[in-house]
């Protein structure tokens, strides 16, 4: 894998912190939850971006409270909710790149590409088989 420049990777750095405000202040697409921009991959000419983000507070506690609705159902309404943040942050991509093009000092502004970060749900399933097995051991032991 290649290295890393330092300046890519500050411009990276400066286009998540400017990215999380501007979707937070200038969004306004319904579709848009809460979501949160876990990190940013720049080309090493500065010409695209990817924008990894996550959406908090998806449909999980809300289907825990609605009677009748299954775990199945919750997960595909996640992965809805999901699909349709993405989307509509790829729909919004240009008008974030005109902000960012005012705000940030760059001769070209990264062409944007949103992409749904699944390491995070990746790590609390892994946080979670490793506290299950901790109680499992525990209850052995005991």
């Amino acid at each position: 894998m290649a290295k890393v420049s330092p300046r890519v990777q500050r411009v990276a750095d400066q286009l998540q912190r400017e990215l999380a405000m501007l979707i937070q202040t200038e969004v306004n697409d319904p579709r848009v939850g809460m979501v949160s921009v876990t990190s940013v991959k720049v080309s090493r000419d500065l010409a695209y971006a990817d924008v990894y983000v996550t959406v908090m507070g998806s449909v999980d506690g809300a289907a825990a409270l609605a009677p009748g609705v299954t775990l199945d159902q919750a997960d595909e309404l996640d992965k809805l909710e999901i699909q349709a943040s993405v989307k509509a942050l790829n729909s919004a991509a240009g008008f974030l790149r005109t902000l960012l093009s005012k705000r940030l000092s760059l001769r070209i502004t990264p062409k944007l590409k949103f992409h749904f970060d699944e390491s995070v749900a990746q790590g609390q399933y892994l946080s979670s088989l490793i506290d299950r097995a901790i109680a499992e051991d525990d209850e052995h032991q005991s």
